[in-house]
């Protein structure tokens, strides 16, 4: 962007080890960043990261959205274009507000999502992800989410789930809340500057999150709240007022997007591919992905409880294969196959892998999934472990096969 003649900047949220050397300007939070009182990290005489700035008495948002605004007024070469990346570490858990949000919503009753509660007799998922991860519920907490927001310990389910959740919730909102007051207040800056409708804005996270659905809180899985992407776009001069667009994109697809917006060449290296045409509505290229891959590699990280898994989506289905075990060895979970539809089961309820119904569309997604892990490079031939479980898993699979057609 900058060698297209933009003035650029990086402000907020960072979480990368090297200096952002190629923004004309940045200020960025060290790693994760401390959500009052926060410290950044600037250019200065002294090597990176060592050149620091702090603001005292404020929230995060608030003084990133400062800074931001501080640079759009004084610090923005107003003979250039400008291309600012705006990154607030709200709403990371455990999600903390500005005391001014703390009564907000304290009367109101937030509704629970029907699958925090109601599980299938049979359970969801497989034996490779049931009891895994990390929820609300007493007897699936690991990450001890109760006793961190202070619930009675002497409660049982579903008496204990409830003020769980009202709580987790209410903490998210009161967070989020402080992301749109802000946000708001770049866009009126924006619109007071007569630059609004000569702006793209696009409005995204790094991934979803759960809240309370499933029993699951935080993030990882390859289920859909998890997966998706919050991702909207004003492009006054590209897109439709309140138009929708069902491709599927992933965040590897972001980079050549902005830049052919910008009217630049995406290089070779870059993984993903623009979708501009999209958001002017044009049609869809016959030669787009049907599917987008997934992996979730660190394996039960972080008192979370999540097993490593990959898998792909295509519009109607997710094949999510549970290797279960860390790159170079160590604590091992069961391996396991998932499928779901999700054009009958958007929830993901019910694991359709062993419903002989769905063979073929199994047997269709493996080839994709192998294909696609083929063409990434994400292939596991480093790993002879991976490897061993993905191998005896698959000749099991083909001799249950087997069986089945002998009989």
């Amino acid at each position: 962007m900058g060698k297209a003649g933009y003035h650029t900047a990086m402000i907020g949220k960072w979480h990368l080890k090297q200096q952002p050397a190629s923004f004309d300007y940045y200020c960025v939070l060290p790693g994760q960043g401390k959500y009052f009182n926060p410290t950044f990290r600037v250019q200065g005489d002294r090597p990176w990261p060592r050149n620091t700035i702090s603001k005292t008495d404020q929230h995060s948002s608030d003084a990133i959205t400062d800074i931001s605004l501080a640079w759009l007024k004084q610090g923005w070469d107003r003979e250039r274009p400008f291309f600012l990346m705006h990154h607030f570490k709200a709403p990371h858990d455990m999600f903390q507000n500005a005391r001014r949000y703390d009564s907000y919503l304290e009367d109101v009753t937030v509704p629970e999502p029907a699958n925090l509660h109601n599980q299938p007799a049979d359970g969801t998922g497989s034996i490779a992800s049931r009891g895994f991860g990390s929820g609300l519920a007493k007897g699936h907490e690991s990450w001890q989410l109760g006793r961190r927001l202070g619930i009675d310990q002497s409660l049982k389910n579903p008496e204990y789930t409830h003020p769980v959740y009202q709580q987790y919730l209410k903490r998210y909102l009161r967070c989020v809340k402080g992301v749109d007051d802000n946000v708001k207040r770049l866009v009126d800056f924006l619109r007071d500057a007569g630059e609004l409708d000569n702006t793209v804005i696009i409005y995204t996270g790094d991934q979803g999150f759960f809240l309370g659905e499933h029993d699951l809180m935080d993030k990882r899985w390859i289920y859909e709240e998890a997966m998706r992407m919050p991702f909207i776009v004003h492009y006054p001069q590209g897109v439709k007022a309140g138009s929708t667009n069902d491709w599927l994109i992933n965040n590897t697809d972001f980079a050549p997007m902005i830049l052919a917006i910008a009217g630049v060449d995406a290089p070779d290296q870059m993984q993903g591919r623009s979708f501009a045409s999209a958001l002017r509505g044009e049609k869809r290229p016959t030669d787009w992905r049907t599917a987008t891959y997934y992996r979730y590699w660190m394996h039960m990280a972080h008192n979370l409880r999540v097993p490593a898994h990959f898998g792909i989506r295509t519009e109607r289905y997710k094949l999510i294969f549970f290797y279960g075990c860390k790159p170079m060895g160590g604590e091992k979970t069961p391996a396991a196959w998932e499928l779901y539809d999700l054009q009958t089961d958007p929830a993901e309820m019910q694991n359709q892998y062993v419903n002989p119904e769905y063979a073929k569309v199994v047997a269709g997604l493996k080839q994709q999934l192998w294909k696609t892990r083929a063409a990434l490079n994400e292939t596991d031939h480093n790993y002879p472990q991976i490897q061993a479980i993905i191998d005896d898993h698959e000749r099991a699979v083909r001799q249950s096969d087997q069986d089945v057609r002998q009989k």
